[in-house]
């Protein structure tokens, strides 16, 4: 590489090279000059020839300095040209620069809004995950606090099913717990006239409930048992032999209650010729009924139906209702004088309607003569106006009378 002020060549360049051997033929032609001074002397009879070489040699220089001259101008365009391509690729340079420069600074801000973006997101996502953890941890302690709650419940239920368990191992509490059962049911079903409790027979027996039906059936009674001790026993046995001994205590349990019922609430001519025996415990009356139906037939034949808290709510809707139809036989004739007042006072309302009728048709035949002759009136009020006191007929001058209302 060779450089010449800003120029730098290479040593492929055609110019270079045509400047190399431009430079070989002078360095040969110097060469060749000494050694012809050299031989000057050895060959001065050769003189006009070399004379002649030498002419021709300096034509040949000269035509080697034009080359070189043109070669100098060759290379000086060439710098030229290099030096305007320099200056191309410089402001290329620059423009491109410019660009990247432009470029990066557009992608910079790209950048940066998208990271205020995702920024923004992230806080956005951040602020809901609070919220939703916020709201949750609120519905994890609602929910804590319903289980407190229900915790507290459960205990309190504990609580009251160990008092229920106390107050049915002792057979009075246990009385006592059936009839405050029974009274329950009784005051929904019936009217508050219809029965009374701890009722106190001709015989002195008392009942637990006494419900007043009219004759037929009469009277009836309903009283409440609970053979807990003989159920129990069935409900713990553990094999057939111990199940069927529990099972006929609880038959001969439920028969002397019957017997009872039987012999204590069933008065001729003051009770009805039945009894209810209520048992306040479903399970006890569907193993009833299910494993002793003979108990169950027996209670038939002693005129005793044995009830359940659902079976003596039906029951006792069925008395409601004739209960219901008793009062209402009680009350026809009531029924049947409220009817005829009923009917005479629609007669009443007829007539007044017909009178009515006519002081409205004679109103309404009054006002059409009110408006007949507010229209005469208007006429001649106008004809008044304009002077027209010609054209007045003489029959205008009648007025409508006004009709008196009939009664």
């Amino acid at each position: 590489m060779i450089q010449i002020g800003e120029t730098v060549l290479q040593w492929n360049d055609p110019l270079v090279i045509a400047a190399m051997v431009g430079a070989a033929v002078v360095l040969l032609m110097v060469i060749l000059l000494i050694k012809v001074v050299r031989s000057a002397g050895r060959a001065a009879n050769m003189a006009q020839p070399m004379m002649m070489q030498m002419g021709q040699l300096n034509q040949t220089v000269h035509s080697l300095g034009a080359g070189q001259s043109q070669l100098s101008g060759g290379l000086e365009s060439l710098s030229k040209s290099q030096s305007m391509t320099i200056q191309t690729m410089e402001v290329r340079l620059a423009e491109v620069q410019q660009k990247m420069s432009e470029r990066l600074h557009e992608n910079a801000m790209k950048s940066a809004r998208s990271l205020a973006d995702l920024q923004e997101r992230m806080n956005t996502t951040l602020h809901g995950s609070s919220e939703k953890t916020t709201k949750s941890l609120t519905q994890l302690q609602e929910r804590l606090a319903t289980i407190d709650k229900a915790q507290t419940n459960i205990e309190k239920l504990s609580g009251d099913v160990l008092s229920l368990q106390d107050i049915l191992s002792n057979k009075q509490t246990r009385g006592a717990f059936g009839e405050i059962q029974l009274n329950d049911i009784v005051s929904k079903a019936l009217p508050s006239d219809s029965y009374s409790f701890q009722a106190t027979l001709s015989n002195g027996k008392r009942a637990d409930c006494l419900i007043d039906l009219p004759n037929p059936p009469g009277p009836i009674v309903i009283d409440a048992k609970f053979p807990l001790e003989a159920y129990e026993a069935f409900v713990a046995a553990e094999t057939k032999e111990d199940q069927a001994r529990a099972l006929t205590a609880l038959g001969q349990a439920v028969r002397v209650h019957i017997k009872k019922i039987s012999e204590s609430y069933l008065i001729e001519g003051e009770t009805a010729d039945g009894a209810l025996m209520f048992l306040p415990s479903e399970a006890v009356y569907a193993e009833l009924h299910a494993r002793l139906p003979n108990i169950v037939r027996e209670g038939f034949a002693a005129r005793v139906w044995i009830v359940s808290p659902t079976t003596c709510m039906a029951t006792l809707n069925t008395m409601r209702s004739i209960l219901k139809d008793s009062r209402m036989r009680e009350q026809a004739g009531e029924i049947r004088k409220a009817l005829r007042q009923l009917h005479r006072d629609v007669e009443i309302i007829g007539e007044k309607a017909g009178k009515l009728e006519t002081h409205l048709r004679q109103a309404g035949d009054d006002v059409a003569g009110v408006l007949t002759a507010a229209t005469r009136a208007g006429k001649r009020a106008d004809r008044l106006d304009n002077f027209d006191f010609e054209e007045l007929a003489p029959d205008e001058t009648n007025v409508v009378p006004l009709g008196q209302p009939k009664d």
